[in-house]
């Protein structure tokens, strides 16, 4: 089937008058001077539109084909810089700890390539595929032709804790410690109501064919070398799963998204690898082939202990499939490992996670390597529903420390009754993926 690019690019008063209608329909194509239903019996909500999620304050500078990254945004001084260009950074562990929602300003930053400048009157998301009617929506009809949609969600960087793997044997990628994971409230637009928009229908496809059908997303961020764009892309099972909440979002925490965080739309996919996640969202397609990026078919997979980068083969890429729903992890964030403190009793804290929508059961810590282990308090957390949990939760228990040395070990077992493996070298992979060995911290009391 040949997509029909509908002229899609609206008035603000031809866009209010559509949203208080019971469905959408009528849109005239110069191509094809046909009429056509967008979407039929396609039910949306008279919404009244704010401008909260669409600054108007947003001007490019000239592009600097010297330096493409000079006009990258300022961070905040909280975050510790990992790389510069691009530019990678995460907060303190022990900031997490502050807010259940992590604040936008020092929400972990990771970039692949610069960040691009958008200028709103000139965005606009493209959406098509395989038997899709190709539509083109702006930011401002993204936010009010549908109803909008928020959900509580991680997003975790897949080297997250990659540091501690670096200790192991070296390994290559940012040397993340436990920072490059936050939790926020994302609000915006159903990614299954933007398909349905185009005419996605699971009755047009054969079962055989709906299931090698993958959901292509394409970012503005270009390599400034080859023109490439970011690209990644899931599978359209996850689509197909009700309790998949995925996001075409605009908002962070009830606020515009930050350059860094991809204005003026991103992929929210939760319990997915960020590297999935993509950022500045230009374009979705549905596809029967997953992304041809080298960060979809090459980058973001992890790798047997047994293959290094030395030997590892285009067979074993091939194989080996992109990480997507991640595993359970935890972290004890409040203290830093080899800290001096105070014998005696004190107050530790952290974080746990598990994907695929599993909340976390418990959190366990041992001091004698193993041997032993003690509940730690779970103190916030939300909903505990299976499969639909997409948020982590912070815990905390009092330890007593003897002088000299404590090693604390920490572990969390999700609602699917999975566990953290004991050992960094069982997971160990050359480019650092998915440390979700216990945590093992050591503190030095005096």
């Amino acid at each position: 089937m040949i997509p029909v690019l509908i002229n899609f690019l609206l008035t603000a008063r031809e866009i209010s008058v559509i949203t208080c209608t019971q469905n959408i329909s009528n849109f005239t194509t110069e191509e094809s001077q046909t009429t056509i239903d967008l979407a039929s019996n396609y039910n949306t909500t008279c919404l009244e539109y704010t401008n909260i999620f669409i600054p108007n304050n947003v001007t490019c500078p000239p592009l600097n084909e010297t330096d493409p990254y000079a006009n990258d945004p300022p961070r905040d001084s909280r975050l510790i810089s990992r790389s510069i260009k691009p530019y990678n950074g995460e907060p303190p562990s022990n900031l997490l700890l502050e807010k259940f929602y992590t604040p936008n300003e020092i929400f972990y930053v990771r970039n692949n390539l610069p960040v691009p400048c958008v200028h709103v009157g000139n965005y606009s998301l493209e959406v098509g595929g395989i038997n899709l009617t190709t539509v083109q929506l702006t930011l401002r009809q993204l936010t009010t032709l549908f109803s909008p949609t928020t959900i509580s969600a991680v997003l975790q960087c897949a080297g997250n804790r990659r540091s501690e793997m670096n200790r192991v044997k070296p390994v290559s990628g940012t040397k993340w410690t436990g920072g490059a994971i936050g939790n926020a409230n994302w609000t915006g637009t159903n990614l299954r109501d933007i398909l349905a928009l185009a005419g996605f229908q699971r009755g047009n496809y054969s079962p055989d064919v709906l299931n090698t059908l993958h959901i292509q997303l394409t970012g503005l961020d270009q390599d400034p070398k080859t023109g490439t764009y970011y690209g990644a892309s899931i599978p359209v099972s996850y689509i197909l799963d009700d309790n998949f909440t995925p996001l075409v979002a605009y908002a962070m925490n009830g606020k515009s998204l930050t350059p860094d965080h991809g204005f003026p739309v991103r992929a929210i996919l939760p319990g997915i690898v960020g590297a999935r996640n993509v950022k500045w969202l230009q374009k979705i397609t549905l596809a029967t082939q997953e992304a041809q990026t080298i960060y979809q078919l090459e980058k973001y997979k992890a790798f047997s202990p047994s293959i290094t980068s030395a030997t590892v083969t285009q067979e074993d890429y091939n194989n080996t499939d992109p990480i997507m729903d991640l595993p359970v992890t935890s972290y004890l964030a409040s203290h830093t490992d080899g800290q001096i403190v105070e014998n005696g009793t004190i107050l530790v804290e952290g974080y746990a996670y598990s994907g695929t929508g599993r909340h976390i059961q418990r959190v366990e810590l041992s001091q004698d390597l193993g041997s032993n282990w003690i509940l730690a308090e779970v103190t916030e957390r939300t909903s505990k529903k299976l499969r639909r949990n997409w948020s982590w939760v912070f815990w905390k228990r009092n330890v007593s420390l003897s002088v000299g040395r404590n090693e604390i070990w920490v572990k969390a077992v999700d609602s699917g009754y999975n566990q953290q493996p004991q050992e960094i070298k069982d997971v160990w992979n050359f480019d650092g993926y998915l440390n979700v060995a216990y945590h093992k911290v050591v503190l030095n009391a005096s």
